[in-house]
């Protein structure tokens, strides 16, 4: 039986200060000043598009803004999201049904095939899908690179909710006459509201941030458009306002994603334990169902998979030795670390004040880093680019300012595992530690920080996945001379070198896999599988 906060108190006969009942202490100025710090850094992108909007001058933004390419760029959006989306979430809520809900053989294995293609940055996906295909171009392509990158975000959140439903709801609609279908779509499918939301989100921001991958097919969006125009004109004015109409569709897309999570809440109330669901007998349907997982996997994994072979192979051994191979996968290492140790450390004081000291001002603290962060690669380069440039002008192009912009980042893949270890942790533990006699520096550390740990080193996984497969803010930011795995494999893919491009997308496909298996476990555990 878990012990709670109060029980553990009078257990270990914790003493409790006159007046204290009621009354909630203020936050350590230790945790509170970096926490502050943290979040002004974080609205460094947002305070840039802001000032550079107002320096351009109404008149000028203006034209900038309504001209007709960014009207293009508009539309090629909107149909990129409007096309891409739905297909991830009917790929996604299918195959999470089918894997967490039915008789399919191999379950266990289709479950870890569909998250594999998550190790495979969309850019990969993109220079496979290339080679294959050297025609492909336009929105219907990049719809497609989209759809077999990004449908596992929708997929683990939706399979870990399918597998902590309760199915007395549903025997309860079949029971009152509703078929099958009719089941799924009236009873299961709001369930999975906020795992598919929460998910599409998540899919409309990587598609707004993406540039390698829609470089590599000709396809323009804001990203492409933003680096060309860097490019051409080293951070002038219509690659500004190009990031401001681009953060304007980010905030757009945060407002949508929360008015369409609604405040409705599904948890199965009384007592006992949720009953294990039947696995719905696929029937006939059972040999179609195996061949569209085995379509979806060979799509998404299968061909990344096989012409990265076919390169390998068509190159020969001198692939691995014609190049800074070696160096590359050290600087990303590096790079990898220090972008997760880092964040995961800065990440601490924003989750800690979120969880133990609860109010509005924390909210704002711990919401304005999730809006910073939603923000493309490309805008935060340009914001760090141009503070450097004007008041820190030593550490441009250094190591400190990439590790900077991963932070900005990468900052919720840290804070949201931090805050739910945090919560695990019982601030009673802490306190009867210190009246053992324990300091409360030691207390925290051999305590609180023990229990927290498992939480941190999730968070900090999944801060390096993110900062190995980055690529846009690492070109325009690292230090002249840099190679990480992710900017050799863009140069060498953009002279057309597709076999000397292999082993840097390989490695980052071997780097990424047991981060993506850790995702997977995770969302397995959170469903208490």
């Amino acid at each position: 039986m878990p012990i709670t906060d109060h029980r553990a108190a009078r257990l270990l006969r914790v003493p409790e200060r006159p007046g204290e009942k009621g009354k909630r202490s203020a936050p350590p100025a230790a945790v509170l000043v970096p926490a502050v710090l943290v979040t002004l850094t974080a609205l460094i992108p947002l305070g840039f598009v802001i000032t550079m909007t107002v320096a351009t001058g109404w008149e000028d933004a203006t034209y900038l803004i309504f001209r007709p390419r960014v009207g293009e760029l508009a539309i090629n959006t909107v149909s990129l999201i409007a096309l891409t989306v739905p297909l991830t979430v009917l790929i996604g809520i299918g195959t999470a049904w089918l894997v967490e809900r039915t008789n399919v053989p191999g379950a266990r294995a289709w479950a870890l095939l569909l998250a594999a293609p998550l190790a495979v940055p969309a850019y990969v996906n993109s220079y496979a899908w290339i080679s294959t295909i050297p025609t492909l171009a336009g929105v219907w392509s990049g719809v497609l690179i989209s759809v077999l990158s990004y449908f596992p975000l929708v997929y683990i959140p939706a399979a870990a909710t399918l597998r902590r439903l309760d199915p007395a709801l549903e025997h309860s609609a079949a029971s009152l006459g509703l078929g099958p279908w009719s089941v799924f779509f009236r009873v299961v499918v709001p369930q999975l509201r906020l795992a598919v939301v929460g998910g599409a989100l998540l899919v409309s921001l990587h598609l707004l941030a993406e540039y390698g991958a829609f470089s590599m097919i000709r396809f323009s969006t804001f990203t492409t458009a933003i680096m060309g125009q860097y490019q051409s004109t080293f951070n002038g004015a219509a690659a500004n306002m190009l990031a401001g109409v681009l953060v304007l569709f980010c905030l757009f897309l945060l407002l949508t994603e929360s008015r369409g999570r609604g405040t409705a809440h599904y948890a199965r109330l009384g007592s006992g334990v949720a009953a294990a669901p039947v696995p719905a007998r696929l029937g006939r349907w059972r040999l179609p169902a195996v061949g569209a997982l085995a379509a979806v996997i060979a799509l998404a994994l299968g061909v990344p998979l096989v012409n990265i072979a076919r390169w390998l192979i068509a190159g020969g051994a001198e692939v691995w030795t014609a190049g800074p191979l070696a160096g590359a996968l050290v600087q990303t290492l590096g790079y990898g670390f220090a972008g997760a140790a880092v964040t995961t450390v800065l990440a601490f004081p924003v989750a800690w004040l979120a969880v133990r000291h609860p109010s509005r001002f924390t909210r704002i603290l711990e919401g304005t880093n999730y809006v910073a962060s939603s923000m493309p690669g490309i805008v935060v380069a340009l914001a760090l680019v141009t503070v450097t440039i004007s008041f820190v002008q030593p550490i441009y192009q250094s190591t400190a300012v990439v590790v900077a912009a991963y932070v900005l980042l990468f900052l919720p893949r840290a804070l949201i595992p931090l805050r739910a270890g945090i919560a695990q942790a019982p601030p009673a533990l802490e306190e009867a530690a210190r009246a053992l006699g324990k300091a409360p520096p030691t207390a925290f550390l051999k305590v609180t920080l023990r229990l927290c740990a498992p939480a941190a080193a999730g968070g900090a996984a999944l801060v390096f996945l993110g900062v190995v497969n980055e690529l846009t803010a690492t070109l325009l930011l690292s230090p002249s001379g840099t190679w990480t795995l992710a900017t050799r494999f863009w140069s060498l893919s953009g002279e057309i070198d597709y076999a000397g491009a292999a082993p840097y997308a390989l490695l980052m496909v071997l780097l990424s896999l047991p981060v993506t298996y850790l995702l997977y476990t995770q969302s397995q555990k959170a469903a208490g599988r």
